[in-house]
């Protein structure tokens, strides 16, 4: 029986109601809600077969295979599970399952247990509390501002350099079948737009009185999965917001009530991903596309390979596409991969960082990842510069050419489709780019690269200035997902991928100052593990020590986390360790709910009313620790 597709199937394999979009905030506890499994799974149940023969070979082994552990599987919601088995990233695994079979597998993972949503509805704003849209825009999309400074001033954040020498948690929130806390908010005044991705849902979440309250909630009919922009409508002045979700849409809401207005698909293939922020801009809407073939590619029962990035330019009106930039040409046979099937290429260069957009000069920079099948493409690994209004490429800067890398050939070098060209490097652009300033009023564009490269170029000939190495980088090491300016340094952040003595012989993991004007590094602060009194059993990865997530500057103040869930805040000027907290450890939520800490990655760092947010709890590697928290912090008051 062929496999249906969207939440509607999923109800139907599980004998529930069908599930459907809901944009209204009091509305849903009504919602059927089952999902994250409490202990262990049942050894007995008839769905372990399944899981066994389809799963297990990779989230058994997450740090091997770069896969969301079991665990981090167990505790998220029937909804999230199904998407990615029926029209995600699972689907190939899923291929040939009946409804029943489907609802088996998925009843062993999760469960029955249902989740408790009425704490939306108990923490709804009254009404002395208004949505002040008018307030200033604080933080909008991945780099807060039009140079992707990741900064923040004392006036914006409420918060002074010394105030992180006294800092205390003020409040933990929950999210009842969350296991990967990773897209950052967006903030107008006091108000946060927090997309929470498992639950497919963005809070309109008011921190201005003495406790957090929300003002509307959007949920969507996927999970979500990038950050969010804030813009202004044409013609009306109405503040919009926009973010992408794992079926590749981008969607459009009025931030005023959390109306959707458009949602528009942009995925190419079904291994085709939404991972950057769009971006707002005039009249469009700008956003890359990204792929996951690279974790599929190693499995000799898949073609290899079709799919590439792409950037689009949408009408900001009605999501339109304006024009599309595809990173290479389409695929086509290349070769007999040794079996009478053949080998498709080229593939690869995915866009997953999210733009930088330069007016004065009508130009859009994005960074791509590795190719994934032959003829390697001269995009890959690479530094784009796009025409704003056109989409066509006016300049490249290649930092890799030879890199052509599938997750499996790690383990299985010798897979039908594993390259017999290039290296084995995995070298993506991840970090978003940023637009400096030299003392001299030149700007430079310093990108970050999974090499352990840090990348000065000029931005009107893309020829390289200088470039700072920290490494020779790894799958998930180096440069990985953003770093902070404050006018005249860069803070770079360095992850690692240690192996089983906890130790990467490639990369020393850290944070380093580092000066735009000529690449030389003020200072550098080297991270060790912290596996002492319980932290070992309490925290499985202490030994994962990397700097992975994106910085961000609040103040003087560098504020990063780490892959086994310390936060820290480091002195601009000296880097000296400010304020460190362990997040990873049980926590109970303002809203009623228990909530969890684990490793902070992706991008989350924001600060408003003297208070700084942080995501933790990133399960969608092997090694780190899933969670569901969004915690507060703020300078210590008497008790």
């Amino acid at each position: 029986m062929r496999i249906k597709s969207g939440l509607a199937a999923m109800a139907l394999a599980l004998g529930l109601a069908s599930m459907t979009a809901v944009s209204t905030a009091v509305a849903q506890d009504a919602m059927p809600n089952f999902g994250g499994g409490s202990g262990p799974a049942d050894p007995n149940h008839p769905g372990k077969k399944i899981y066994d023969e389809r799963c297990g070979a990779c989230h058994d082994k997450p740090s091997e295979m770069r896969a969301v552990p079991f665990a981090a599987l167990r505790a998220m919601r029937h909804g999230t599970i199904h998407f990615a088995l029926t029209q995600g990233k699972m689907k190939q695994q899923a291929t040939g399952l009946n409804e029943q079979q489907l609802g088996t597998l998925i009843d062993f993972v999760v469960g029955r247990q249902v989740l408790d949503d009425a704490w939306i509805k108990r923490m709804q704003c009254g009404p002395e509390r208004k949505l002040d849209l008018k307030a200033q825009v604080k933080v909008n999309g991945f780099g807060f501002d039009a140079r992707n400074t990741r900064a923040l001033t004392r006036q914006q954040s409420g918060l002074a350099t010394a105030d992180f020498k006294d800092m205390e948690l003020a409040w933990a929130l929950a999210f009842p079948g969350a296991t990967t806390m990773r897209s950052q908010p967006a903030v107008i005044g006091n108000v946060l737009f927090l997309p929470v991705g498992d639950n497919g849902r963005l809070f309109a979440l008011d921190v201005g009185g003495d406790t957090p309250c929300i003002h509307w909630t959007y949920t969507s009919d996927v999970p979500l999965r990038s950050g969010v922009s804030i813009g202004k409508m044409p013609g009306t002045g109405r503040s919009v917001l926009v973010f992408n979700d794992v079926a590749t849409r981008i969607q459009l809401l009025d931030a005023t009530n959390g109306k959707l207005l458009w949602k528009t698909q942009i995925g190419l293939t079904n291994l085709s991903n939404a991972t950057g922020t769009p971006v707002i801009f005039g009249d469009r809407v700008f956003a890359p596309l990204s792929a996951s073939e690279l974790n599929f590619g190693g499995d000799d029962k898949h073609l290899c390979c079709t799919t590439h990035g792409a950037f689009y330019a949408l009408d900001l009106r009605t999501g339109r596409k304006l024009w599309t930039y595809h990173t290479m040409e389409d695929a086509k046979p290349v070769r007999d991969r040794g079996d009478g099937q053949m080998m498709w290429g080229p593939s690869g260069a995915p866009i997953w960082n999210s733009p930088l957009l330069d007016a004065k000069r009508g130009l859009i920079y994005v960074g791509t990842g590795e190719a994934t099948s032959a003829p390697i493409a001269p995009t890959t690994d690479a530094v784009l510069a796009l025409d704003m209004k056109t989409g066509k490429l006016r300049w490249r800067y290649q930092a890799t050419p030879d890199d052509l890398f599938l997750t499996a050939c790690m383990r299985r070098p010798n897979g039908l489709n594993c390259p017999k060209e290039g290296r084995m490097l995995d070298h993506d652009f991840g970090a978003t780019f940023i637009l400096a300033q030299r003392a001299d009023g030149s700007d430079l564009l310093l990108a970050g690269q999974k090499s352990g490269m840090l990348w000065a170029i000029n931005p009107d000939t893309g020829k390289l200035v200088w470039n700072r190495e920290f490494g020779k980088g790894s799958p998930v090491g180096g440069i990985h997902w953003g770093m902070t300016y404050d006018g005249t340094s860069v803070y770079v952040p360095i992850h690692s991928f240690p192996g089983p003595d906890g130790t990467d012989p490639n990369q020393v993991p850290g944070l380093h100052a580092v000066r735009v004007e000529d690449g030389q590094v003020r200072w550098s602060y080297e991270s060790k593990p912290e596996c002492g009194g319980d932290r070992s059993k309490r925290v499985p990865n202490c030994r994962n020590i990397g700097l992975t997530g994106a910085a961000t500057l609040i103040d003087g103040a560098v504020v990063e986390g780490s892959a086994d869930g310390l936060l820290r805040a480091f002195d601009a000027a000296t880097g000296e360790v400010l304020f460190q907290y362990d997040t990873a450890h049980t926590y109970e939520g303002i809203n009623g709910i228990a909530g969890k800490g684990g490793g902070i990655d992706n991008a989350s760092i924001v600060a408003t009313n003297g208070l700084v947010f942080v995501n933790s709890g990133y399960g969608l590697m092997g090694g780190q620790g899933a969670g569901n928290v969004f915690l507060a912090f703020r300078r210590k008051t008497a008790h």
